[in-house]
């Protein structure tokens, strides 16, 4: 049997694409089924701002009739503008556990992007860092929280078998009320009022204002760590009203000293506790399930934590993350996944630690020469 890999070219292609991994995820019972509407947004140039700067291209593994894979090339101009370098990323990689796949696809995948001037494939990411990105390769006895990846314990030898080396691990930390140390909600707000730092919940009244100081203070806390790539205008904008609906604005905190905006806390309940009943449709039915598991959420996910330089080391993460839980607990949120965090990111994961949070996933980013996954 020999493996043919071709490119998506049209609609049909497309739906192809986008329902394999119902195919590869059977069973599986800590798969969370991506929304459908949300899968056929992402790839729709017209509807997706990505698509204003930047390119894909999707294929399809096929082997005597029928689909045994898929792969994104992509082209992320902004990352190339930002950081002057000539590397190209693969993404959505699904695939049977059978190593020709997958060196059928990335050997797709490398040819495309060698056609863009692009030297280094980098990934997974689904389409930068601002999106999921990462292979699971430790923590795979619990299912995935809100817009984090997830896969099957092979992934990782299909892409190293295929000539891919790790060029940086993201770690999810996990913490729940009970691990928050005693000392420390004895002590933050005392830090807080001594150090005159105030934290303050989103303003839903004003709700474009403060997605515009989410955007700044992103920047600003970081752009200096690897893989950062800046968000258009218009990609925050349609970040933003995707996000809406599940935004609780109390846990969406802002840390200001003197009137000034220097930290940031963004949390959403994990809605994939909901969405896992739902098989991929909210409607006609999916939405009843949803509504009724919803209600029992116990848990969020901490998408960003951020300090501004020359406010770190002062206490507002420890405060903004004691002000987050103070108030999650009051809405019955009991625990917390903070992701992702770069592993060699010690001044991030140094104060995480201190709040009593532990590791409890790995995410791996592999990357290797163009040429490498042609031969």
């Amino acid at each position: 049997m020999t493996v043919e890999v071709r490119p998506v070219q049209d609609k049909q292609g497309l739906e192809s694409f986008i329902r394999l991994p119902w195919q590869i995820y059977k069973g599986d019972p800590n798969w969370v089924p991506p929304l459908l509407t949300d899968q056929r947004l992402l790839h729709d140039p017209a509807r997706n701002p990505f698509f204003e700067h930047s390119q894909i291209q999707n294929f399809l593994a096929w082997d005597s009739g029928r689909i045994v894979g898929r792969i994104t090339a992509i082209r992320n101009t902004e990352h190339n503008r930002y950081w002057n370098d000539s590397v190209g990323f693969f993404g959505m990689f699904e695939s049977e556990r059978r190593p020709e796949v997958a060196r059928a696809l990335l050997r797709e995948a490398a040819r495309w992007l060698t056609g863009k001037g692009l030297t280094v494939a980098r990934g997974p990411m689904n389409f930068s860092t601002n999106d999921d990105c990462g292979l699971l390769v430790d923590g795979f006895e619990r299912p995935p929280v809100l817009m984090m990846p997830y896969n099957p314990t092979w992934y990782p030898e299909l892409l190293t078998g295929a000539g891919l080396e790790k060029v940086k691990d993201l770690v999810a930390y996990f913490i729940e009320e009970a691990s928050f140390p005693e000392r420390l909600k004895q002590s933050v707000p005392k830090i807080l009022e001594r150090k005159k730092i105030k934290i303050r919940p989103m303003d839903m009244k004003n709700f474009e204002r403060d997605v515009r100081l989410i955007s700044e203070i992103y920047k600003g806390a970081w752009e200096k760590n690897w893989g950062f790539v800046p968000l258009t205008d218009h990609e925050i904008a349609h970040m933003a009203h995707s996000l809406r609906p599940a935004v609780d604005p109390n846990l969406i905190l802002f840390a200001e000293v003197e009137g000034k905006p220097v930290g940031l806390s963004v949390a959403l309940p994990d809605l994939y506790e909901a969405l896992k009943h739902c098989n991929g449709r909210l409607f006609p039915f999916g939405l009843f399930q949803f509504l009724w598991h919803k209600r029992k959420i116990r848990m969020c996910r901490v998408l960003m934590l951020g300090v501004i330089e020359g406010y770190r080391n002062m206490g507002v993460d420890a405060g903004l993350v004691y002000e987050l839980f103070r108030r999650g607990m009051a809405r019955g949120i009991s625990s917390g996944e903070m992701s992702w965090v770069l592993e060699d990111n010690i001044a991030m994961r140094r104060p995480i630690e201190n709040i009593g949070a532990r590791v409890y996933k790995t995410y791996r980013v592999y990357e290797a020469p163009v040429e490498r996954l042609l031969t």
